[in-house]
Formats: structure tokens, sequence, C-alpha cells
């Protein structure tokens, strides 16, 4: 099957550039003052680019302006006020609750949406069901993908793959994917993750034995080799060897026609950071090791979600500018966001991990040993450091919106939090794979 092209996003970064003014940060540095907000670490004003050009050739997916809230008139302010106000309003919109500067209210514990229910005392933001049409379009594409050109799995895994029901996973964690194309961009990939993951490492014949050749020959289908005529042969050939590598290859290749320079090699690096966080747990597998907390917390740092949200510019069908995405405030903000939604999985997975073959680390089973708690105990204290996390996550995004209103960094905020909003409610809806403890 031909690989479509979907045009190249077009950076938002002109060459001419203004400065944020002093009197919008200092109001709201004061107003954050007045409240208790941290107005994040940065140690001095951004600079800014000019209105960005949208991407040409694409289907524009929402708008990345930020608009008032629903049922909050618009006024007539202008000038540094005009900004202040949008600038303290914060982003709006599906994941965008925490975005903000103002205090946060503490919600209420929801009640179950659809089937599924959530943690008790978890901290997260509930959604809408993800569009039905677009989820039965992925999903049957994704399938078709998975069988016809990768082979991913045999007959016996197909209960298992259509549990997982990873188009309505993708849908929902990208609620501004401008098209289908866009949105099979990000589920290749995750169909592709997983492989490697069950394959290689857990469930489906997976071993820390070997695991680095294993991971390292996988990485050249993302990142490929470059070498003398005579052995190009011979690697090109072993892309095809197994399920992981054929869909680590096929999703790559959609990805890179799709996205910038820039955003390929981001996802390559997050990639790299991914299969280190897979090495380390493996080598407490072999020595039959319980980390300390801290050490755990560090791993799942790298093994974790961060490659799915760090692309939601890419699957928007535009791009952040590479100087933008280093900045280590908008990194520590990806960081917090990508570890907290890490915990969600430890923390829905529980139960399921319990009751496979060996011993499985998620917080808190390290928790549990390290710090001589019950089970019970544990799971509760996650549950606290997972709410910290997002406290966190959106304390330094909402700063981070602040310092540097510029549209495409308030927009991949926005995408960020989506993806953790319905990252969590995947989790809490997918009782073929997950159920929660007995502990309340």
């Amino acid at each position: 099957m031909p690989v479509p092209e979907l045009p190249l996003p077009r950076s938002s970064l002109p060459e001419a550039v203004t400065h944020l003014g002093a009197d919008v940060l200092g109001a709201v540095a004061a107003h954050a003052r007045e409240s208790g907000t941290a107005v994040g670490t940065s140690s001095g004003a951004y600079t800014l680019p000019t209105a960005p050009t949208a991407p040409t050739g694409l289907p524009s997916g929402p708008s990345p302006t930020v608009l008032p809230p629903t049922g909050v008139r618009a006024t007539g302010a202008s000038g540094a006020g005009a900004g202040l106000e949008r600038l303290l309003r914060g982003p709006h919109g599906l994941g965008t609750t925490g975005l903000r500067l103002t205090p946060r209210e503490e919600p209420t514990a929801p009640a179950a949406t659809g089937k599924g229910r959530p943690i008790p005392g978890l901290y997260h933001h509930p959604v809408p069901e993800p569009d039905p049409g677009r989820v039965d379009e992925v999903s049957r594409r994704i399938k078709a993908w998975a069988l016809d050109e990768v082979s991913l799995y045999p007959e016996e895994w197909e209960e298992q793959f259509d549990g997982f029901s990873v188009g309505r996973y993708m849908v929902g964690c990208h609620p501004d994917a401008p098209t289908v194309d866009h949105l099979m961009l990000a589920t290749r990939l995750m169909v592709a993750e997983n492989a490697v993951d069950d394959c290689y490492c857990e469930d489906h014949g997976g071993s820390p034995i070997g695991l680095g050749e294993r991971l390292l020959l996988a990485h050249t289908a993302l990142d490929p080799l470059y070498t003398v005529r005579e052995y190009q042969p011979g690697w090109a050939a072993s892309l095809h060897a197994d399920a992981p590598r054929r869909a680590y290859r096929s999703a790559m290749e959609y990805f890179v026609r799709a996205a910038g320079p820039s955003q390929a090699d981001r996802l390559r690096h997050d990639m790299a950071r991914l299969h280190l966080g897979y090495l380390a747990e493996a080598a407490w597998a072999q020595q039959d090791q319980v980390p300390e907390v801290w050490e755990y917390l560090a791993m799942r740092q790298f093994n974790n979600f961060r490659p799915c949200p760090t692309i939601t510019d890419t699957v928007g069908g535009y791009e952040l500018p590479a100087d933008l995405h280093a900045q280590a405030d908008l990194q520590k903000v990806i960081a917090l966001a990508s570890n907290a939604t890490t915990i969600v999985n430890d923390l829905y997975s529980y139960t399921k991990e319990l009751d496979a073959p060996g011993r499985h680390l998620n917080l808190p089973v390290v928790i549990a040993e390290r710090e001589g708690l019950s089970d019970k105990d544990a799971y509760l204290k996650s549950v606290e450091i997972h709410n910290e996390l997002m406290h966190d996550f959106e304390t330094e995004a909402a700063a981070l919106a602040a310092a540097c209103p510029v549209p495409t960094v308030g927009r991949f905020l926005r995408g960020v939090a989506a993806w953790v909003d319905g990252n969590h409610h995947w989790h809490q809806s997918n009782t073929y794979r997950y159920s929660l403890p007995d502990f309340w």
C-alpha cells in the first residue's frame, strides 16, 4: 500500500520577532503573587514570533486562538489589560481545565462516565466519549494495517488486539487532529510501540536477556543505519525479520512523510529515551532487584508515554518550532505530563500485573517493598504522588502559557493536556484490560 503524501507542516517561527511587554508579564506576576500561584522558573521574558502562518495543503484543526469560556461575554478591553485578561483566563477546551493562572478548584469525585469507574481520589479531568465515527474508521484502518501491511500478530492474539481499543484510545487523546489520516500517524506508532514492549519485554515472549541487542536493532527502523554498500542489504532485510521491526519501520515511514524534519528527530530522541528506560527495568529483573522509589520514578521518566503526547503537533497538522520545543520550561512540562500519565498506567494496571506470572514492578509494588507499607497504603500513596505530579504539570504549563503566549505554544500545551486527559479516560473505561483493586 503506498504511503499517502501528507504535506509537511510548516514552522510557525518566522524571522521577525517581538518581545513580550514587561507590563503584561508584570501584571501576571503580581496576580500570581496575590493568588499564591507559581509563574514558572524562566529567567527572563521569551522572545516571541509574530503571528504564525497556517500549514498549507492540510485541513486545519481547531483554531489555536484562546477562546473565552462558554458563557463568558467578551469585553472591549484592549492593550495590556486585554492581554492580561486573556493570559489569566488560560487555555480553554478539551483537556485544558488546569492550564490557567487563577487558582484551581479541586473537583468533586466524578461519577463513572460510560463504563468503568475512576480511581477514588485520583485527580483527573473527565472528558466526553471520543467521536464514534472516527473511532470506527481508525479501528478499521489500524487492523487492516496490522494484518495486511506488517503481519503484526497471529490469529490467536486477535481478541487482545481488539480489546486494546487503540482507535478509541488515539481519537480520545488527539481531539484536534484535522483528519483520520493524521490520527493514523499516532495510532500506528502506538501499536508498534506496544508490539515492541509485548514481544521484546513482556507478555508475548519478552525477556530481559538480550533485550539491549533487540532494542538497538529495532531502533534502526526509526533511526536508519548509514553504512557501506556491502552491509546495507543485510540491515534492510532485518527490518522485516519480526513483527516489532516491521511495525516500527512502517509506522515511522508514514510519520516522516507527514512530519517536519525536527518533528521526526524529536520522536527518534523520545523513542531512544523509552528504550533506555526498558533497559533499566530489564536490569532490575535480571538481578531480581526492587529499586528505591526515587530510582523507580527516574526509570519511569524514560520508560513512559512521552513519545505519544510530544507528537501532538504533527497529529494536529502544525509544527511547534524546534527552538521553542527545546526550551527547558517546556521540556519540564512534557516530563511532568508524561510522568503523571505513566503513574495512571501503574495504578489502573495494578491488578492485571499482580495476576500475571512473575513480579511486575509498578509504583505501588515498589513503595510497598521499599517503605514497608501495606498494599493498600502503598497504592493510596501512589495516587497522592500522581496527584502532585498532575498539579505540578498544570502549574508549570499555566506559567509557561503566560510567559510565552505564542499560539503554537498554547496549542501544543493544550494538545499535551488533552493527551493526559484522554489517556486517563481510556484507562478508566477499558474494562477489558483493567479492573480496580478492592481498596475502598
